[in-house]
């Protein structure tokens, strides 16, 4: 198991992952039909930096992480993760988020926030609230989801850093 910095030449392996979940509209708030140039942007180009878990040569995961927010907001982090469909329920998302969390301490940041979880998502929620997240906001009826409508998306936060400054 390898989690290693993105380089362009991997988005030919991320796109189908990327687009498998993107189009289910069941996770994340990009339109299903978001195309590989506008993928290669929001995942790749956007990010201050985008990582891949490799295991035998193959690209099972990613995940991105930037600022959530600048100026006075810029300390907290936000990330994304996805994972290939056939690879999941191996704990991939959760090296990537203990991944990240190191990678954002690296590069100064102090705490991550999710901003979009959908209520649904109970795997992500679960698997958040083990890591450390927890949920500090509710947006009622937020997440439309494709099958279930209009459902909670949920904002989960971790603090970093050992104290508070």
């Amino acid at each position: 198991m390898l989690i290693r910095r993105a380089t362009d030449a991997d988005f030919d392996a991320i796109w189908p992952i990327f687009q498998q979940i993107v189009s289910a509209g069941d996770s994340y708030a990009y339109p299903p039909d978001t195309n590989r140039t506008q993928a290669r942007h929001l995942w790749m180009a956007v990010p201050a930096a985008t990582y891949v878990f490799e295991q035998d040569g193959q690209i099972l995961g990613t995940y991105y992480i930037k600022a959530n927010q600048q100026g006075p907001g810029a300390h907290v982090c936000n990330c994304g993760y996805m994972v290939a469909r056939a690879a999941r329920g191996q704990g991939l998302a959760s090296a990537m988020c203990e991944h990240s969390q190191k990678i954002a301490l690296t590069m100064g940041f102090s705490a991550m926030q999710f901003n979009f979880v959908a209520s649904t998502n109970q795997g992500a929620v679960r698997l958040w609230e083990k890591l450390g997240f927890a949920t500090v906001g509710r947006l009622p009826r937020a997440f439309n989801h494709p099958v279930e409508g209009l459902v909670d998306a949920l904002v989960m936060y971790k603090w970093l850093v050992e104290e508070y400054p």
